[in-house]
This record gives C-alpha cells, structure tokens and sequence, in this order.
C-alpha cells in the first residue's frame, strides 16, 4: 500500500472514527501507523494457572503438583469426581449434559489429568463451556451436532489400521515406516481420538476391542518383523500414550530397536507430554532418555518425540521445561501432531497463536491434521476447504522449517498435504486422492498407483442440493462402511491367529 493511500485512510478514519476492514483478508486492519497484517505476532508469558482456585485441590502444594505420581492418582475419571473438585464452581445443567454425552456419545471414557484441567477456564460456566481445551477433552452433548452426528462412511477404526497390521500392533502403511501400538492406555482420553477402536476404556457407545497377545509377545513379535524387514527404518513407538508403559520396560524395547541395523529414526509418541509433563521430568525417565539418545546419535540413528498439544493454553512453564529437558538428554526434536478441532484452534489467529507458543519454548509445530472420520465428531471436523484456508492463512509468519504442513488422513491412502487433493465435488464434499505407493494389502494389486481414494467433507457444511443427495444416499453409505469395517476387524484378526 503506498504511503499516500495509507495517508488517506488514515484521515477517514480519525474524521470518522471507525476501524476499517481492506478486502485484503477477512482479519486484516489498518493499523495507526499504517502498516497493514491480518495476524501480529506478539510473545506471551507463559503462566502456570494456580490450581487452589478450584475447591477440591485448595490444600495442594507445589511439590505435589510437580509429582507425577500426585498428578496420576488424581486423575478425573467420573462425573462425581469432576464435582467433587469444582465444588459449586458449575452449574446443575452442566453436569446433567456432561452425564448425557457419557451415555449417548462419548466414544472414549473420561480421564483428565489435573494438568490438563488446570489450564481450562472455571470463571464460570459460560467460561467452561467455551474454553478450547474443555471443548475436545470433556465433550458435552450439547457440543455434538443433531442434524448428523456421525457421517454415514465414520469408523471406529477410520483409518483401517487394524487391517495393516503386520504383526498385531504394528501397522506396515508406508513403504519404509511402521507405527508400533505398544498399549492401549494413555495418561487421558482425548474426545477426539482416532484409536477409539482400541484405546481406552469401553463406553456405551464402543465396546473397545483388546489385544489378543500378551505384551512381551507382541513386542517380541514386533522386533522380529522389524528385524527382518530391512525395508523398514523408521518406527513410531505408540499406542496408547508410551508415558503410560513402565519406563524401564519401554527403554528395553526402544534399545532393541536400535540394534536392528535398518532402523534409524525413532519417534516416540505421548501427549503426556503436555498433559502430564511431570512423568517426563522425573530423573529416572530423564536419564533414560539421554541413554537412548546417545545410543541413537552413537549409531547415526536419530530419537525425537512427537506429542499433541491442540491449543495455546496448555503451553505452560511446566510443559516448556519437560520439552526443554527432553531436549537437552540429546533428543533430535520435539515435535508437535496437532489435530483441526473446531472451537479449538480453526481460525488463523488461534492456529498461529498455538505455533508461535510451541516455537517459542523448543516445540517444533509439525503437522495439523484434519480430525478423522469417527463416530460422533462432525461437530468437529472441518471441510478440506476450510483446512486449505487455514493453510494459506498461516504461511509467511512462521520460519519455513516451522510452519506445520496441513494434512489429510485419507483411509488406505496415508497422510497428504490438503492441496494435493486430485479433484475435489464441494457440492457433495467429496474429495479424491492418489498415492505413490503400495500398502502392504496391495502388493499385487496393479491398480493401486492409479485407483481415486475418497474422502468426505461434514454434511451439515454443504450446499442444500448436497445435503439433499445424502439424505438420499446416508442408507447406502452406512451399509458399506458396516461391510468395511466387518472386513478391516476380520483381517486384523487373521494375521494374529496365523
């Protein structure tokens, strides 16, 4: 904008005494000096929110809070228990909706670590119903959609792990990397989670599936698929939560791996580490950490850690101190897997606020993918659209090395960056997708590079016409996704019987 132009609106805007919006982006304002951003970057202050302001943990001290056997054993697992700390704190109706999504929706049971419930708002129940982290970790039935709750392709097991299974637990998608489920048990349950199938508790709505195979075995089994499929050189040590396996049982197996000669990245998995962060300052986990780290770098191998943090709140003093000596043990990053929730983090200011955080305490923002396809989450997915949006929005504040990539988890395919999209019917939400390589169910299957894989948009955000042609296809769309998913179970289940 040239410097008469800005004089100009500068004017009329003190004549008028109104903002002025440019049809430049949506957010974009004139500023006093004339400069012109959709998005200003400003460093905050991390703040640990004092936790006595909640009724049931007034008497907690410090050293408490930083235990992580205190944070673990005070976990919030029921309604009752969430009362009992709040105290009058929220409102009968709150409960009453909180009780009816527990028994009609929620496809994971409840389990909140105080951490994590410490960075949400309780000034009010107004407060508590709006704040992000609440939003995705204690979903409330009033947050779910009405019109379609589910869409009619949702899965439990949306992403058909199960059925690339090569060994049970160890899913072989990708030509040279495998994801390595080690438990079924994490620190909390996420509203959101793509592993329902198999993480966490049962709920009324999912009776979770459990694995056939004692742990020892499966792990056993898992090194020996490794050991001999050179192809493979990078693991993702998951589950499950890995803060949730006893650490030196988890450094054995980790060990193991790094004595398998193709293996040479390593990337262990725990969103434990924004909700638990004490787990990973304990000095036992910490000295194991930079033994395996120094393993690792001694054999030209690389150990990061992945977790998930979703929102800037839960950047924390405590949280950038656990990263920070993950860091400093010799791990090669600390990076973030965020996951597209709306009311969360879907507006270009909340998405740069929560990367400017990670960025700025040792957290390299990574991914975003948009939130798969489960049962009972359309209340939080966005369109593939909204999602290339956000993408566009976010690029040139952030360095290049920084600015997380915006993915799509499209079944059978694996991830793609949302504008690799082949073609794309935002009448019906449709999109298709190609990939350039064979999973291992289709190493015969000469059709593999050049089949169209879909993916599906929320039906509520479609045009009326679109809507109206699920209404007439909803039936169809169910049966085959029933067949499916019979047919994903069944495989799984045949590799871990032969």
């Amino acid at each position: 904008m040239v410097p008469q132009t800005v004089n100009i609106i500068r004017d009329l805007r003190e004549r008028l005494g109104v903002k002025l919006v440019t049809a430049l982006a949506e957010d974009s304002v004139v500023t006093l000096d004339g400069r012109l951003q959709p998005y200003t970057y400003r460093r905050h202050e991390l703040i640990e929110p004092d936790w006595r302001r909640f009724p049931g943990w007034r008497e907690v001290t410090a050293a408490e809070w930083e235990s992580a056997q205190w944070q673990r054993s005070h976990c919030v697992k029921n309604v009752r228990q969430l009362r009992s700390l709040m105290g009058d704190l929220l409102s009968e109706e709150f409960y009453a909706d909180l009780e009816r999504d527990q028994r009609e929706r929620a496809t994971m049971s409840m389990l909140l670590p105080p951490q994590m419930l410490n960075t949400m708002n309780v000034d009010s129940t107004e407060a508590f119903y709006a704040d992000p982290v609440r939003r995705y970790m204690l979903p409330v039935f009033s947050d779910r959609r009405t019109d379609w709750p589910s869409h009619p392709f949702a899965s439990r097991d949306s992403l058909h792990e199960a059925e690339m299974w090569a060994v049970e637990g160890l899913t072989h998608r990708y030509p040279t990397k495998v994801l390595a489920e080690l438990l079924p048990t994490c620190p909390q349950y996420c509203g959101h989670c793509t592993r329902m199938d198999l993480v966490g508790n049962s709920t009324p709505q999912i009776d979770k599936h459990k694995f056939a195979l004692k742990q020892p075995d499966r792990l056993e089994e898992m090194l020996a698929y490794l050991s001999r499929t050179p192809q493979v050189r990078d693991v993702v040590v998951s589950g499950g939560d890995v803060a949730n396996m006893p650490w030196a049982r988890l450094e054995t197996f980790v060990d193991r791996l790094l004595d398998i000669d193709n293996i040479r990245d390593i990337r262990l998995a725990t969103k434990a580490l924004m909700g638990m962060p004490q787990h990973w300052l304990q000095d036992d986990v910490r000295a194991g950490v930079e033994r395996l780290a120094t393993k690792a770098r001694e054999r030209g191998a690389q150990l990061a850690i992945h977790t998930h943090v979703n929102a800037a709140q839960s950047m924390t003093p405590l949280v950038a101190k656990a990263a920070q000596a993950l860091i400093e043990a010799g791990v090669r990053d600390v990076r973030n897997q965020g996951v597209l929730l709306r009311g969360v983090n879907t507006s270009v200011e909340q998405l740069l606020d929560l990367c400017f955080a990670l960025q700025d305490n040792g957290v390299l923002p990574y991914y975003f993918y948009l939130c798969d396809m489960i049962p009972f989450s359309e209340h939080w997915r966005l369109s593939l659209a909204e999602a290339q949006r956000l993408q566009h929005g976010i690029m040139g504040y952030l360095p290049g090395f920084a600015t997380p990539r915006i993915v799509c988890d499209v079944p059978y395919v694996g991830k793609r960056w949302v504008h690799q999209v082949a073609d794309y019917d935002t009448e019906r939400g449709i999109s298709y997708w190609t990939k350039n390589y064979r999973t291992a169910l289709e190493a015969d299957d000469p059709e593999a590079l050049e089949r169209r894989y879909e993916y599906y948009d929320p039906i509520h955000l479609l045009p009326e016409s679109g809507q109206a042609w699920w209404e007439d296809h909803a039936r169809e769309a169910q049966g085959r996704d029933v067949g499916l998913a019979a047919a994903s179970r069944a495989a799984s289940e045949a590799i871990r019987d032969a």
